[in-house]
């Protein structure tokens, strides 16, 4: 566990003994039903220490702890294994976490792992962004929303923006290319009621490449032709005049 402590003080983070036993039990559970569902190609311990639980608790490097202590409405779009957001829970426990996923399979495992490291205030969903993003129970009603590794970020900040009140903001984890997609999604960004705030790099203790985080604030509400449909914002991404590619789209 010594990895999992030094890596984690390195983001400015202090694990307890039962942040560790926490996370231990995670990465059981994680084993055992990846044997029978595929949720990471990454099983190892290592491998999922750094790739998995240090790659979510890095997000603690843009994200205010006492706001997410506080209680901030949090939501993990596309959590998949549960990463970022059981991982920042397990260590802020405070948060009141939304994990949002596709997969019926997925979902089942993050409600059999939340039960099983007896987390409170989290609510597992089954559905899409696009989806929740039109749900007035949803819209807008967010602090944060968190994405690590579900689309380029045009797409992303269409689903992700719409889920998150004026004056919250969006994270996204991103790799080596964050700066280019950041440029990529400026028309997408702006339309959407964003304004870019900060790409942070991070660099992860037994990890060669860097990561960023790219912070986004919510600026303006969402316009409510937003987010489209399912699967059109990665289809049909917004570039350049967004608003007339939009509304192109919708009239189709």
């Amino acid at each position: 566990m010594e990895l999992l402590v030094t890596g984690a003080r390195g983001l400015g983070v202090t694990l307890a003994d039962h942040h560790l036993s926490a996370f231990e039990t995670y990465h059981r559970e994680l084993v055992a039903w990846n044997q029978r569902f595929n949720l990471t190609a990454i099983t190892d311990w290592e491998g999922v220490l750094v790739r998995h639980f240090l790659d979510s608790l890095s997000c603690l490097k843009a994200l205010p702890w006492a706001e997410l202590a506080a209680g901030a409405r949090t939501i993990d779009v596309g959590t998949g294994g549960g990463f970022p957001g059981l991982p920042l829970k397990i260590v802020c426990p405070g948060i009141r976490l939304t994990l949002l996923e596709a997969t019926g399979k997925k979902v089942a495992f993050l409600k059999h792992t939340v039960q099983a490291l007896g987390l409170k205030k989290v609510e597992v969903t089954h559905g899409r962004a696009e989806e929740l993003g039109r749900n007035p129970a949803h819209r807008e009603r967010y602090d944060w929303a968190l994405a690590r590794a579900v689309a380029e970020m045009p797409a992303l900040a269409e689903c992700l923006l719409p889920l998150v009140r004026v004056g919250g903001a969006m994270l996204a984890q991103k790799g080596e290319g964050a700066a280019a997609e950041v440029h990529g999604a400026d028309a997408a960004i702006v339309t959407l009621g964003g304004r870019v705030r900060q790409l942070m790099p991070v660099e992860l203790r037994g990890l060669a490449e860097t990561r960023h985080l790219v912070v986004v604030d919510k600026v303006a509400a969402t316009p409510e032709k937003y987010p489209r449909r399912p699967g059109v914002p990665q289809k049909r991404p917004l570039r350049g005049s967004a608003s007339r590619q939009v509304d192109e789209e919708l009239s189709r």
